[in-house]
């Protein structure tokens, strides 16, 4: 097998071939204007529709002349006798390229694009002008009366090109994967429909879009594990935000009464199919609205987003295991503990739940059966509050799929989690008649955490003191806590209007809506590991 540099000397080599042809390996002449890229558009579409629409189209033979020329333009990735097959963002079309005379028909092309067509290579770029026929199986060609040369891949396509499969070589190599791969092509223009949806559907109700800073002072907004940097000229310590939370807020205090921001977030955490280190958040803030008023919304919002996709990009979308257009289930926490429970085969009632210290004998007699992990993580929990939550996440929220269905069972529906204790909580607002719970929610689909929301906390004495708590956090060895935000502190001081927040994240929401299995299949580019040396299987000549 070719090492990869004798490859890449192997194409070098047809270089003077195209000079002397007088194109350049990489030229920069060939332009595109709208009409020649909505014609290719409509030439891609005809390739692609019913074989009755390409019924009048002629057969090489029967061309006369005069007939309407069109430009086709894009990466070879088939060589089939004198046809080139090329990849553009719209589909493949057929090209009926002709490098020289044969007997029976005479190239179209002149001297210098004959040869220059003869040393075309699988995964150049090229640009084919004629007119359209009809091949012998039906399918549309452009017949090459002028052929360009625009760009030489000094690479080959790698082995097996036609289906680059292996997982890790397609994250490292997304500039190969997208275009060997053409489905991969479809999740990400999915990706970008959706947030053009998000974003239209944010706007259209007087919401506006604004940004915050990414490098943050003090890390707040959110529980999780920061990134550190430095700033060398101001000679300061800062973190790669976790959230845009705190300084949305802040606009709310400043007048702005409807804001929202799309843009990456940072955690120092695990890697998981759920986690990357950086990613997509949506979040938004509407003053004089309740967590209610923002379930409602979510639900509209989601359900248009899903609509314009499932009608765009319906191979995507089939057979789902959930449906977004049912209505959606609203369960307080403890309800669905209390469900989880007798799902796992445990007996525990609302009442036992309500009950601090029949809730810890629960807890401890359930310590047993469960995981180390799970063991560790519901015996750390010392506050009736943290107990509650770590034993939903323990017996329920694993099965929120299967307890909340459509009427006739066939799917799981979204389900919004309320009523969270407000231990857990440290920036929402209690609730006013029970304040041992905060007015949030957490929306989940097929299992998977979507979003998060809640009334903001707007008392400065209140988040004050729960800054406080979070700092207590940190002593007792909690690296997710937040710190103490004196300017946060003040802005609430000079007055927030009541409020609701929602934060959503995108990748995975696009996870859902595309059947997507793992993030790292709706990031362009997934952080990896350093690759320690260049994988054997080299490409293919």
């Amino acid at each position: 097998m070719a090492s990869e540099d004798e490859l890449r000397e192997a194409r070098r080599a047809k270089v003077p071939t195209l000079e002397a042809a007088g194109s350049r390996a990489f030229p920069n002449d060939f332009r595109v204007n709208g009409a020649m890229e909505s014609r290719r558009r409509e030439i891609l579409a005809l390739a692609k529709g019913p074989a009755e629409e390409r019924a009048d189209l002629p057969e090489e033979s029967g061309l006369e002349g005069g007939e309407p020329e069109s430009w086709v333009y894009g990466r070879v990735i088939a060589k089939r006798g004198p046809f080139l097959v090329l990849r553009t963002p719209y589909g493949d079309v057929q090209t009926l390229v002709r490098p020289k005379d044969s007997k029976d028909v005479p190239s179209p092309l002149s001297a210098a694009e004959q040869q220059m067509a003869q040393v075309v290579d699988l995964a150049d770029h090229v640009a084919v002008c004629g007119p359209l026929v009809r091949t012998r199986t039906g399918e549309l060609a452009v017949r090459a009366h002028a052929y360009r040369h625009l760009g030489k891949a000094m690479l080959p396509p790698p082995a097996k090109w036609h289906g680059l499969t292996d997982v890790e070589k397609r994250y490292r190599e997304r500039y190969v994967d997208l275009w060997a791969n053409p489905e991969v092509g479809r999740v990400f223009r999915a990706r970008s429909l959706v947030v053009q949806t998000l974003r239209k559907e944010l706007d259209s109700r007087q919401f506006l879009e604004v940004e915050t800073p990414l490098l943050h002072s003090v890390r707040g907004g959110a529980t999780a594990k920061p990134f550190h940097t430095h700033h060398n000229a101001l000679d300061l310590d800062l973190f790669l935000r976790i959230a845009p939370e705190l300084y949305l807020k802040r606009l709310l205090v400043g007048g702005f009464d409807r804001v929202y921001e799309i843009g990456r977030n940072f955690r120092n955490e695990g890697i998981s199919t759920r986690h990357n280190p950086e990613f997509t958040m949506l979040e938004f803030y509407q003053a004089y609205a309740t967590y209610e008023d923002l379930m409602d919304l979510a639900e509209a919002m989601l359900k248009a987003v899903d609509n314009v996709v499932r009608q765009r990009f319906p191979e995507l979308t089939e057979g789902r295991p959930f449906d977004l257009q049912a209505p959606w289930a609203r369960v307080p926490m403890r309800d669905a503990l209390e469900a989880g429970a007798k799902a796992a085969g445990h007996a525990l009632t609302r009442a036992q739940i309500d009950d601090e210290a029949a809730l810890e004998a629960f807890a401890k007699e359930l310590l047993p059966s469960l995981e180390h992990a799970e063991r560790k993580y519901l015996g750390g929990r010392t506050s009736h509050g943290e107990r509650i939550f770590a034993l939903y996440e323990i017996l329920a929220e694993p099965r929120l799929t299967e307890l909340y269905r459509t009427e006739d069972g066939s799917h799981s529906v979204p389900v919004f989690v309320i009523e969270y204790p407000f231990e857990v909580s440290p920036l929402a607002r209690k609730n006013d008649a029970d304040p041992r719970w905060v007015d949030r929610f957490e929306l989940f689909v097929e299992g998977r955490e979507v979003a998060n929301a809640f009334s903001e906390l707007n008392d400065p004495d209140d988040q004050a003191e729960r800054f406080r708590a979070q700092l207590v956090n940190r002593d007792r060895g909690d690296d997710e806590a937040m710190d103490f935000d004196d300017d946060y502190i003040r802005a609430l001081s000079v007055g927030m209007p009541p409020a609701a927040g929602f934060g959503l994240g995108v990748d995975r929401l696009v996870m859902l809506l595309c059947n997507q299995a793992s993030i790292r299949d709706v990031l362009l580019f997934p952080l990896l590991r350093p690759e320690a040396k260049r994988d054997e299987d080299e490409p293919e000549g």
